[in-house]
């Protein structure tokens, strides 16, 4: 055998060589493209509301959406990570029975809970124009734009089938073809210089293509992966374990109430304690920091499968070498915004520029306040960004709960410092709150799931041994 080679450089640079040789790697960074490239057009869309709509009433509309979006989540599961954990391994034990069955008792608990979820809102709709928008008259907003909680009973439930199953670019061409439609009926809405109303309906739209289109695609592939007839699958016998699966379901749907009581609903809180025009700052904000988040978040349903496989067949060197390359990839892309959006972003985002004679920009100098929160944002984020699979590695392992108590505490912090400060400091206070509490819990759940697979790979060896 050679000497090994002891200069850092080459040794780093032959380690990058292996990475085009890594099938899984290649495998994740092909899925989170399809997912990735219809992202853009919604990122655009977004822009151009805000440009059209104005601070106040963008800030508006980002409550109505927000408070919609987060009283469904408040009372449905997460049956997305459900089925991608439990379906995930059981496919890979070639266990066709049981997975389907927890995919049919997935879908009939998010279609009670998503009926549910649309009464709910329609009796808390008041107490959300009085409390969020503080108008009254804006009742009819919320409800209307709730139908989107009818038209997407099941879509979470599919769309961790199609995950499961590896049919990313299939989720990816209806969300491409979501975004085209969504774009064409903005078009019409723009040149007409529409309201809120109207703009409200386009993205209600958009909705509704996202919520059915999914469990269409699922019903087209499934068949391919669980039999022809895997929806008469009986309940009963292909379920076994059933008391942590629902352990799991119900920690998880915990963790998403948390989730949305914290890092969800900041366009809310800064509504409640100020107005809609710093809600708007906020939702500009953050619409710059999707772009930033925007190529990593497809990782994040895609490494999950592949998470899960490895630790369903102990593959506990290979796990280690994904979170590795990842999140190498990750840091690199997160750094490299974050260093542009310090030196240029002001200039480029809030300004106002001459081309060829004309005066462009991408957002209205009113919304220059908001890149004072963006900066702030971005140090929790870019944590956030760069250990995107903190939770997906413990609920992979099955560990629902631990992200759910990290995230307890840290939401509970926030919340009471919000109410202590916020409407001392200000507004920025809460986007500090809001970044400390990404580099808490990231930190601490990165920290329990690097731990956890120590603690198996350790009692492998011990067994072999």
């Amino acid at each position: 055998m050679g000497e090994p080679d002891r200069n850092p450089m080459r040794r780093f640079l032959a380690g990058v060589r292996t990475w085009g040789k890594d099938v899984i790697l290649k495998r994740v960074i092909g899925n989170s493209a399809y997912l990735f490239g219809s992202q853009a057009i919604s990122a655009v869309l977004s822009i151009l509301t805000a440009n059209l709509l104005g601070v106040a009433s963008f800030g508006e509309l980002g409550v109505v959406i927000g408070f919609v979006t987060n009283i469904n989540r408040l009372l449905s599961f997460r049956m997305a990570d459900f089925v991608v954990r439990y379906v995930g391994g059981f496919l890979a034990d070639d266990k066709r029975k049981n997975a389907a069955a927890v995919i049919k008792v997935a879908a009939l608990a998010e279609l009670g809970t998503s009926l549910l979820a649309y009464g709910v809102l329609v009796l808390l709709a008041g107490w959300g124009a009085e409390s969020f928008v503080k108008d009254p008259a804006t009742r009819p907003l919320f409800i209307i734009y709730g139908l989107a909680i009818l038209g997407n009973v099941m879509a979470e439930t599919a769309t961790g089938a199609l995950h499961v199953t590896g049919h990313f670019r299939s989720q990816a061409l209806l969300n491409l073809l979501q975004s085209v439609i969504t774009a064409g009926l903005f078009l019409v809405v723009f040149l007409n210089q529409g309201g809120i109303f109207e703009v409200m309906l386009v993205y209600l739209a958009g909705k509704m293509i996202l919520g059915i289109g999914p469990v269409l695609l699922a019903l087209y592939w499934l068949p391919k992966s669980l039999g022809k007839h895997w929806w008469r699958t009986p309940i009963r016998g292909n379920l076994p374990d059933r008391k942590p699966m629902l352990k799991f379901a119900i920690n998880a749907n915990f963790s998403s109430t948390v989730t949305i009581l914290a890092r969800d609903s900041e366009v809310l809180w800064v509504s409640y304690f100020f107005d809609t025009t710093v809600a708007g700052y906020f939702k500009v904000a953050l619409a710059v920091i999707n772009l930033m988040v925007m190529p990593i978040t497809p990782f994040i349903s895609t490494t999950f499968p592949e998470i899960t496989r490895h630790i369903a067949r102990r593959e506990w060197a290979r796990l280690k070498r994904l979170l590795a390359r990842v999140t190498t990839i990750s840091g690199v892309w997160t750094v490299s915004v974050i260093a542009g959006l310090l030196l240029l972003g002001r200039q480029l985002l809030f300004s106002e520029w001459s081309l060829f004679g004309r005066t462009i920009y991408i957002y209205k100098e009113a919304y220059g306040p908001a890149y004072g929160v963006l900066l702030v944002l971005l140090i929790g984020f870019g944590v956030a960004n760069v250990f995107f699979w903190d939770r997906t590695l413990l609920l992979s392992f099955g560990k629902a709960e631990i992200p759910l108590r990290v995230s307890f505490f840290a939401m509970l912090g926030k919340v009471i410092l919000a109410f202590l400060i916020v409407p001392v400091l200000g507004f920025l206070a809460e986007a500090a709150l809001f970044s400390a509490y990404f580099v808490v819990s990231v930190g601490v759940l990165v920290l329990h799931g690097l731990g956890e697979i120590r603690r198996r790979e350790s009692l492998d060896l011990e067994t072999a041994g």
